[in-house]
């Protein structure tokens, strides 16, 4: 009978453990995703891997609530077009010399994640290590990415600070999207020119 109730305690473990290891996995897919996706030219997927609102709340600030709907929405839309046309291809060009990623555990509490990352880059000229680190958001039943800090400056907290901040000071809502249009054409513009 011990060794039936033993056997039967192991069968529970056993089938357990993956569901275990599935927390984990949601956390990181996010992050593996961004990063594949990207690296093959897969930017929209890399795309509809982020946290619209969480980023749009860090990078506005108190403003994010003073916006409209339509005006919050805009905003996602350029801001993910500016972003996957600017920081995209310079990661793509990183990445041509990728020799590999590895991924830590993920450290979640409550609906936030972080996820720790080594990628080694072995460059002809000299052979790199770059520590990343990416935080999560959980949306819904998903987590979304929200920020990655490398060499521990977080990317998010540059593009507001150099650029989001002071724009929005000089002129609101209305001037910080009248710029994201213009730049976003000025970027449409040369794409075809290619």
């Amino acid at each position: 009978m011990k060794a039936l109730r033993s056997l039967s305690l192991l069968a529970t473990l056993a089938l357990a453990l993956p569901a275990l290891a599935a927390p984990n996995e949601a956390v990181t897919k996010p992050v593996k995703t961004v990063v594949q996706s990207v690296r093959y030219n897969k930017d929209d997927l890399a795309l509809k891997q982020l946290a619209n609102e969480e980023q749009g709340r860090f990078l506005l600030g108190e403003d994010w609530d003073k916006g409209t709907d339509a005006q919050r929405k805009e905003f996602t839309k350029l801001f993910h077009s500016l972003f996957s046309k600017m920081a995209f291809p310079k990661v793509r060009e990183n990445f041509k010399n990728l020799a590999s990623i590895t991924y830590e555990d993920p450290a979640v509490e409550g609906d936030k994640a972080k996820v720790k990352s080594t990628i080694v880059i072995n460059h002809p000229m000299k052979k790199q290590e770059m520590k990343l680190h990416y935080s999560l958001a959980k949306e819904k039943a998903d987590w979304k990415v929200v920020d990655v800090a490398v060499l521990g400056d977080s990317m998010l907290t540059g593009i507001r600070d150099d650029q989001v901040r002071p724009i929005l000071k000089q002129g609101g809502w209305d001037h910080l999207l009248d710029l994201m249009r213009k730049k976003e054409a000025e970027l449409v513009a040369l794409e075809k020119k290619k």
